[in-house]
């Protein structure tokens, strides 16, 4: 039996009272390791464990505890990567604190107003900074926020802040902070700059490792589809998608323009998606990554320097539209799965070429990648089918509110037999797989080699599937009707914008999309014609950022 938080008696009873407040009741091993040792030592710490396996709370807490809440002053400085890292380490702590109210928490990140952050430094004496390069090194500049008495440095993921090109804004920070304190580097994976920022930062530190350095978590299972050609990828994903129902994931994607690409694709598709990328706003960003936290988005579609520090419990994947070009990158991306004890899978769709690269990831993650056959239409279908009729079998009814409905809707399906009912109510939920997927073809790369035992496997299971698919149905030109929005680009109208827009006003109807334009002052987009006053109506009743839109027919 492991013990208990209380039972190791490392913190003062507010901390405990917070520990059991948010459920933590035993501590995880880097904790086990890493909390006794700083609440002891005032020697600088290397610290490498995988994500999810609770960092933020390993150097928190002690922190928290060691702080002297009668000097006004900043002791704690907490240096991270990305304005979300910082938001959900500023979270964190404040969870941990929360039956504390001596301590005094700051977030200082860009993308917000600046004018606020100064004030809210000058009114509050604060204990614990946390921040970003950019907008730390503005406000030492403007000499509105002095560090020369901080006692603790944590660098969270600063090998990631190397990556992204803030050497300097590094140096600059750290020649301003007092020689004499205790420095601490946390990281998912020893990457390259590790030794750089060791050497340059720390003392002598002492090294703390859980697990093996660079190795995936045991949690994950690593998986890969083949695809012929590069421009068929988005069809491999929607079949990788559809083909796992309840799936709730990431879409990792190397540049900020693919992101948004799949992610106007998947919206377009009916799925709940939206992008994360560097061009988004502090508010905008927020957002997107409040509704993909609350489930109201079921994919989130991400580059990796966007995707840093983020904190979103039971993703059932990640998939890799493109390989990464280092292991560690792809132990950070596969990392977003599989936490906190929970199972995930890590997904990978490459090309005949990449099988190499996969290899060498094998090697250095001490993983092995199994290869899965892309799924048919029939297979998804069947799939989809029977979780549709597992969720039938668990759901839960109100019998008070249902029967105050039911004998209308006994009298409105009288003339309806079991089965009948069964196909209506089963086309009703599968008419879109059922559609999509009929005469489409069988898209999988058949990659052989001289030392692959899975060869006839692989062949006998391509050879004797049947081909009852071909191309994937596609609506004529006549079936979209042309609409003018008067929202453009002026606006802040963007066409993933306008595709979330559309989707509010027929309440996430399965919504075909054709082509759309936005122009400076307004836009044009094409719709299915059976939704032409579902999608008038609808959008004369919504707002674009707090302004009604006017909507009208292209002739």
């Amino acid at each position: 039996m492991k013990k208990t938080f209380k039972e190791y008696n490392f913190f003062n009873n507010n901390i405990i009272k917070a520990l059991e407040d948010i459920g933590f009741q035993c501590p995880t091993p880097i904790q086990e390791k890493i909390i006794p040792f700083l609440l002891s030592s005032e020697k600088d710490v290397i610290a490498l464990a995988q994500t999810g396996t609770g960092k933020t709370a390993a150097f928190g807490l002690p922190i928290i505890q060691k702080i002297n809440y009668n000097l006004n002053t900043p002791q704690a400085f907490i240096l991270c990567p990305t304005r979300e890292l910082c938001i959900q380490i500023t979270r964190d702590f404040c969870k941990y604190s929360k039956f504390l109210s001596s301590i005094k928490i700051i977030s200082l990140y860009g993308g917000v107003n600046i004018n606020t952050q100064i004030k809210s430094l000058q009114k509050n004496k604060n204990h614990i900074i946390i921040g970003t390069p950019g907008r730390i090194i503005d406000l030492i500049k403007r000499k509105k926020l002095y560090l020369e008495k901080i006692k603790y440095l944590i660098l969270d993921e600063a090998d990631e802040m190397l990556n992204m090109g803030f050497k300097e804004e590094l140096d600059y920070i750290i020649n301003t902070l007092p020689k004499k304190r205790q420095s601490l580097l946390f990281s998912a994976t020893m990457s390259k700059y590790m030794n750089s920022i060791a050497h340059n930062y720390l003392i002598d530190p002492v090294e703390i490792i859980i697990g093996q350095k660079n190795i995936g978590s045991d949690d994950v299972k690593h998986i890969y589809y083949i695809v012929n050609h590069f421009n068929k990828k988005y069809l491999v994903l929607r079949r990788i998608v559809d083909s796992n129902p309840g799936i709730y994931g990431i879409i990792f994607c190397s540049t900020k323009k693919e992101t948004k690409e799949i992610a106007e694709f998947l919206i377009k598709d009916g799925y709940n998606a939206d992008a994360l990328h560097g061009d988004l706003s502090q508010t905008q960003r927020e957002f997107v990554m409040n509704k993909f936290r609350n489930k109201n988005l079921q994919f989130l579609v991400a580059t990796d320097v966007a995707a840093r520090g983020l904190d979103v419990r039971n993703i059932t994947h990640v998939i890799n539209y493109n390989l990464p070009k280092e292991s560690d990158i792809y132990v950070h991306r596969s990392g977003r799965t599989g936490r906190a004890g929970n199972s995930g899978i890590s997904v990978c769709i490459i090309q005949n070429k990449e099988i190499k690269n996969l290899k060498e990831f094998e090697k250095k993650i001490q993983k092995k990648f199994k290869k899965f056959i892309i799924p048919n239409g029939q297979e998804i279908c069947e799939k989809q089918f029977f979780y549709f009729i597992e969720k039938i079998k668990k759901v839960v009814i109100d019998e008070k509110l249902m029967n105050k409905f039911l004998p209308k809707i006994q009298q409105n399906l009288e003339f309806f037999d079991k089965e009948e009912l069964i196909k209506r109510f089963s086309w009703i939920e599968f008419n879109r797989f059922i559609n999509y997927y009929k005469n489409s073809k069988d898209i999988n790369s058949i990659y052989f080699t001289k030392n692959n035992k899975n060869n006839n496997f692989i062949k006998n299971k391509f050879n004797t599937r049947k081909k009852i698919f071909s191309k994937e149905k596609k609506f004529k030109k006549d079936s979209f009707l042309k609409l003018f929005l008067n929202k453009g680009s002026k606006d802040n109208m963007t066409k993933l914008g306008l595709i979330n827009l559309i989707n509010q006003a027929v309440n996430n109807s399965r919504i075909h999309i054709g082509h759309i334009e936005i122009l400076s002052n307004s836009s044009l987009f094409e719709i299915e014609k059976r939704f032409r006053n579902k999608v008038l109506i609808g959008m004369s009743r919504i707002n674009h950022l707090g302004k009604p839109i006017s909507i009208e027919i292209k002739n």
